[in-house]
């Protein structure tokens, strides 16, 4: 049996019932092959996969917390520190109904690969809880931050582990969960990403993934003798990311003409009213019933996907496997010339094989939606150096390092024989960063 074959096998028998991290690991080493086999001897002598698929340290723990009814509640909480071969763990706080160990160890895994192609000095981890944000007050929230942070802060810091926010944590969380950190060190440190602008947070943070996202695509079109102007594009989700793609696409002259949240779809045929959108999603924290009442002329649906719209370009930014074969179908068969992953793996593997047989340009969520994390570390290089950049530098930084991972893509698909997959390219590129490190550290 081949060396990535048994490690797959592995994973599934060591870590029973998680399968998004079996999707993940599956759709890693599945593509690492090429490198794989051509370093067969050395990566099998240090155990170099096993080691790679295995968390350094995984962390569970009891949130207990105070509802505004004074009944105690109690949560989950985990922060999986996957790899620190290249820097501190970096990763953000998912809190969502859906969240147990397996999601939280393949977004972690995913972030080892993801934080090495920003070319930046990061390790991968990731963590959060079971804790619903969704209808509880800001003093709920606020207790619930509070109980979280007072057992996560033994295992965090500037230079050992700095999270961030991911879906269910905004600037609200992270405000919450820092005061709760420097209240318990008595220390005002780099220990979180994504906060505000007044205690050392970075201009560009909140628009990073979303514009990342963009910068991206536009390389990946520009390479392939396209260009992302005219295009009529369509977005999932209606977050952060799905905000602030929107945002950027229409600057770049595209035109998106959907966005959904977890109730149903809009379709905006004019082009989604992304100060419209802002005001129900950032401001009010409404559904996207509320958009109607803004464009008349919009559509609400509650069935089907925002895939069945006729576009040029995808860009799945809500949650992960939410784009399947069947979309991935009709996509091509609406003339869709390429899919972006906004979110951490939103396309299923069946699903990516089509797009990428039919000849859609297909970039993986762990090089497309990196401008998140990488402006993360931005923000720690500015808490470091007790300094604020300009929205200016920030966004020059983070186009230079969007612009560099796809051309690491690019040239490993090309140097290990699969010219054009950037699945591929982008894992390889990843990882050569990560395995040379754990080699020369040794065991």
């Amino acid at each position: 049996m081949a060396y990535v074959d048994e490690v797959i096998e592995l994973v599934v028998k060591k870590n029973p019932g998680e399968i998004e991290f079996h999707q993940a690991v599956k759709e890693v080493l599945e593509s690492l092959r090429p490198i794989v086999d051509a370093h067969e001897e050395v990566y099998r002598r240090e155990a170099l996969l096993e080691r790679l698929v295995e968390p350094e340290r995984q962390i569970k723990f009891r949130v207990p917390w105070i509802d505004d009814k004074g009944q105690v509640q109690v949560n989950t909480g985990y922060r999986v520190q996957f790899n620190s071969a290249i820097g501190p763990y970096k990763g953000g706080l998912r809190f969502r109904r859906s969240v147990y160990i397996g999601i939280i160890k393949f977004l972690g895994f995913e972030q080892i690969f993801k934080n090495s192609l920003t070319g930046l000095p990061i390790g991968g981890g990731k963590g959060g809880s079971d804790f619903d944000p969704k209808g509880k007050s800001d003093r709920e929230i606020m207790s619930f931050c509070k109980s979280f942070m007072t057992e996560l802060c033994k295992h965090i810091g500037a230079d050992v582990d700095v999270p961030a926010g991911d879906i269910g944590v905004g600037g609200r969380e992270i405000g919450y969960l820092f005061g709760q950190y420097k209240n318990i060190k008595g220390a005002f440190e780099g220990c979180l990403t994504g906060k505000g602008l007044e205690f050392g947070g970075s201009l560009v943070r909140t628009e990073a993934t979303g514009y990342g996202l963009l910068y991206l695509l536009d390389e990946m079109l520009r390479h392939n003798g396209h260009e992302i102007s005219g295009k009529t594009v369509t977005v999932s989700g209606s977050g952060n990311v799905a905000i602030y793609a929107i945002e950027k696409a229409h600057q770049l002259g595209a035109k998106v003409v959907t966005v959904s949240d977890s109730n149903g779809w809009v379709y905006d045929p004019d082009g989604i009213d992304v100060a419209a959108l802002k005001e129900i999603k950032e401001q009010k924290r409404q559904r996207l019933t509320e958009y109607k009442k803004y464009r008349p002329n919009s559509e609400y649906h509650e069935d089907g996907t925002v895939w069945s719209i006729p576009c040029h370009i995808a860009l799945p930014c809500a949650t992960q496997n939410e784009l399947h074969l069947a979309d991935a179908q009709a996509l091509v068969d609406n003339g869709c010339i390429a899919v972006a992953e906004g979110a951490n793996m939103p396309t299923t593997l069946d699903a990516t094989k089509y797009l990428q047989q039919h000849g859609i340009l297909f970039a993986p969520g762990k090089a497309a939606n990196a401008g998140g994390v990488a402006t993360s570390a931005l923000e720690m290089s500015q808490n470091s150096e007790r300094l604020s950049w300009s929205f200016e530098k920030v966004d020059r930084r983070l186009q230079r390092i969007m612009a560099g991972i796809f051309q690491k893509m690019a040239d490993a698909a090309e140097r290990y024989g699969v010219p054009g997959d950037y699945v591929a390219g982008a894992n390889i590129a990843g990882f050569e960063k990560v395995a040379n490190a754990m080699l020369a550290q040794g065991i």
